[in-house]
């Protein structure tokens, strides 16, 4: 479908869904007018009883679209005492206890939907009566009413019409921000600036959504962009997850090489509070304007709930996943042997994130295949990229690496620990991978020693 780009822009402002797939994208569209909402009265109040708690430090307890932006605030700001969780290993969550004093934090729990298993997992294990806890959801969510119910100091409320992944710029980005000082107002300046030049028929955005989508159509769809400061984590949640779909997408690929046949390479601009409220605005407009070349629906993520349906399987004990160490193809010798022109090779690893930067042997005997290679850390990825690995083209080559997680850590009122939660989402995603045929073989992190 190729479209004017004077009518392009009108059709998206006037919230056309014939522009994608004609499906449910309109109800989603909320992101658009999202900064000009600034300051909401809610978010302000609620944060105004925040301000006022005694506290050493705050953790964000979140996945995805309610984590990945906070990180990026996170780096951007140093700010040391917010610690962002989105990690369901023993270790992170040793290591987190560790480093605060749970009775003097602030623990903020984020969901849109009120019901994603790690964070209410998350919120199981912290909780305790006397605590200092807030939440930010979608109204009439479980999460709110259980807020509500135990007394939380703040319950505030995202924009409905809003997915996690878009959400950077609503409450779910913003409250966090604000408690690590992050100067909204001029970040909002920015934010709302972009948001008008987003409106001309010669705008960043569209320009920038164009020229990703023409890219694509000439089987460039591996997208380096900058990995610096956190921001190419939240990139590759809204590129992968929007465009990885029936069969195709964009494959995001922060810090790799731009030398390449099937790589794009677009920078990114977020040194100030100015630039970064209008980067993720210019990159949101952008991907939903690709999505259009892509003919696609930006705004869902119909095989993110295979590896959660499969997490719940092995959970229950209906499922079974041998094969520590081989998978449909052979051995990981095998598996990168195979690898050709135009793959990828994603890197899934379900690791103590502080032993994050032993998979760089595994990184760069990948990158000697002359593909693209991405890592991700298990389940945060689930979130993010899972969508593309499952939904999009099927060019990838897929390493799971698993550690031993340690001693169980119980989770109270639920029947499992974060020992085997991590070890079931593990299995849970390999599985659903195989089922798709997807070429995956499983090492262990020790293994990699000798890679």
């Amino acid at each position: 479908m190729r479209v004017e780009t004077a009518e392009l822009v009108e059709r998206l402002w006037a919230r056309d869904a014939s522009l994608w797939t004609g499906a449910d994208e309109a109800r989603w569209l909320g992101w658009l007018d999202e900064p000009s909402r600034y300051p909401r009265d809610q978010m302000r109040e609620g944060l105004a009883s925040l301000e006022q708690l005694d506290v050493s430090s705050c953790v964000l307890l979140g996945m995805g679209g309610s984590s990945l932006a906070p990180e990026v605030f996170r780096r951007f700001a140093a700010a040391e005492s917010f610690h962002v969780l989105d990690s369901t290993h023993p270790a992170a969550i040793r290591a987190l206890e560790a480093r605060i004093d749970p009775d003097e934090t602030l623990f903020l729990v984020s969901s849109k939907s009120g019901t994603t298993l790690e964070t209410r997992c998350h919120l199981d294990y912290f909780w305790r009566k006397g605590r200092h806890f807030a939440a930010v959801t979608d109204p009439g969510s479980e999460l709110e009413a259980l807020g509500r119910e135990r007394g939380f100091t703040a319950v505030v409320w995202g924009e409905p019409t809003i997915g996690g992944r878009y959400s950077a710029l609503s409450p779910f980005g913003l409250l966090p921000a604000a408690l690590m000082s992050v100067d909204l107002d001029t970040l909002m300046e920015g934010a709302v600036a972009m948001q008008e030049a987003c409106r001309t028929e010669r705008n960043p955005g569209l320009e920038l959504g164009l020229a990703l989508g023409q890219a694509w159509l000439e089987g460039r769809d591996k997208l380096v962009v900058p990995a610096a400061n956190g921001f190419g984590l939240w990139l590759e949640q809204l590129v992968a997850e929007s465009t990885g779909k029936d069969g195709k997408g964009l494959v995001p690929a922060p810090g790799e090489s731009p030398e390449g046949a099937d790589r794009q390479w677009r920078d990114v601009a977020a040194e100030s509070p100015a630039e970064l409220g209008a980067e993720f605005y210019r990159w949101e407009f952008a991907v939903a304007v690709a999505g259009t070349i892509l003919e696609i629906n930006p705004f869902d993520q119909p095989n993110v709930q295979e590896a959660k349906d499969r997490t719940t399987d092995v959970l229950s004990g209906q499922v079974s996943v041998p094969g520590t160490g081989t998978g449909p193809e052979g051995t990981l010798d095998d598996l990168l042997a195979g690898a050709v022109e135009g793959d990828y090779v994603a890197v899934q690893a379900f690791v103590d994130p502080a032993r994050e930067h032993q998979l760089a042997p595994l990184v760069e005997r990948a990158r000697a295949t002359g593909c693209v290679v991405t890592v991700g850390l298990g389940p945060r990825y689930l979130h993010s990229t899972g969508q593309l690995h499952k939904g999009g083209p099927p060019s990838g080559r897929f390493v799971q690496v698993v550690d031993d997680p340690g001693d169980e850590v119980p989770i109270p009122g639920r029947d499992f620990g974060f020992r085997r939660l991590i070890g079931a989402q593990a299995d849970g995603d390999l599985a659903a991978l195989r089922e798709r045929g997807r070429p995956i073989v499983r090492v262990t992190l020790d293994d990699l020693e000798a890679v």
